[in-house]
């Protein structure tokens, strides 16, 4: 079973957005692909998601209960098979952390969408835009599926 990571700088709007997502989009394909999301930062450890990323699940009928900030463990590098950050702060953070052996793992979240493959997901907690960070997990949704798909 592959395992992906989903990373944000708090683990509250666009982590937990795609986490939740991508659970809902992989039970519909059923595949065996575990999803998880965690934080850079330790700023909102144990929060539970934003409420504007609540409403934006929510409206998609997504289970949003289990959605609760951690951050990243030296573990998580080994753990999963893919770590996708979700804007070029956070790659660069997560290769800071991770071990030479394991950087080929960290990925950009839009590095799979043609010509969009150094676009980063704009952080909704400064921008407020929840269904643009909606959107964007959704164009690239179906370019990590079939990625996930080819890597079996």
């Amino acid at each position: 079973m592959q395992r992906v990571l989903f990373v944000c700088l708090g683990n509250i709007c666009r982590s937990p957005m795609a986490e939740a997502i991508f659970v809902q989009a992989i039970a519909k394909e059923g595949l065996s692909i575990e999803v998880a999301s965690a934080a850079t930062s330790r700023w909102e450890h144990g929060n539970p998601a934003h409420q504007g990323t609540k409403n934006v699940l929510q409206a998609r009928g997504c289970e949003t209960d289990q959605l609760v900030s951690s951050q990243i463990a030296p573990n998580d590098f080994l753990m999963y098979d893919w770590i996708i950050g979700m804007d070029q702060q956070n790659v660069h953070d997560l290769k800071k952390l991770a071990p030479a052996y394991v950087q080929k793992k960290i990925h950009l979240f839009m590095s799979v969408v043609p010509g969009q493959e150094t676009t980063g997901v704009p952080d909704p907690w400064y921008t407020g835009d929840f269904k643009e960070t909606e959107r964007l997990i959704d164009e690239a949704l179906p370019y990590w599926l079939q990625t996930f798909k080819e890597n079996q």
